[in-house]
């Protein structure tokens, strides 16, 4: 990796620029213009495989046409792997961005559009659980992530398993028949 590579994120739908390599710690810029601080193993760089194998890539595409593909299995969930919440957002800033030095406004935009960003991503993808991280403190975070759920439709929110999170977490449900929802009101 080195600067100026598109790279995505392997766990999240990050994907940005590289704006700066040291060692394995790689600094990129968002789509939204945010500077985040990853891994080298946390991140792929955009078309490595495409170039490096593109006459494999084509010898194998010309394959696989002619091959008669076996019917796939459906995978059965377990009733237990069904209560899982399948993703989790942690806010804490330090998670989110290796800058030091931003100011309380700054900070909440950015968590806040992560948030907001994430709830999309899981609503598109038809992720039916999210717990987003956003810690105790003060409650600020936490008052304004609620006033985002609100603006939702489809989207019932709730304090996540204190147990598991403690109490700085909000787990939200994603309502995906929302027909359902129109025909009530």
């Amino acid at each position: 990796m080195e600067k100026g590579d598109t790279v995505s994120a392997i766990d999240e739908p990050i994907t940005g620029i590289v704006i700066s390599v040291n060692g394995d710690t790689i600094v990129l810029e968002t789509e939204d213009g945010f500077p985040m601080t990853f891994q080298k193993k946390e991140l792929i760089v955009e078309g490595t495989l495409l170039k490096k194998n593109s006459a494999t890539a084509n010898m194998a595409a010309m394959l696989s046409e002619n091959e008669i593909k076996p019917k796939k299995k459906k995978k059965v969930v377990k009733s237990k792997e069904r209560t899982v919440p399948p993703m989790e957002v942690d806010l804490h800033i330090h998670k989110l961005t290796g800058a030091t030095r931003l100011s309380n406004y700054e900070m909440l935009t950015i968590q806040l559009d992560t948030a907001k960003r994430q709830l999309d991503f899981a609503i598109k993808k038809r992720i039916p659980k999210v717990v987003f991280i956003h810690g105790v403190g003060e409650g600020v975070l936490k008052t304004e992530l609620e006033y985002l759920f609100r603006r939702y439709d489809a989207v019932k929110y709730y304090e996540a398993d204190p147990r598991k999170y403690g109490a700085g977490a909000t787990e939200v449900y994603i309502v995906q028949n929302t027909t359902a929802l129109e025909n009530r009101g």
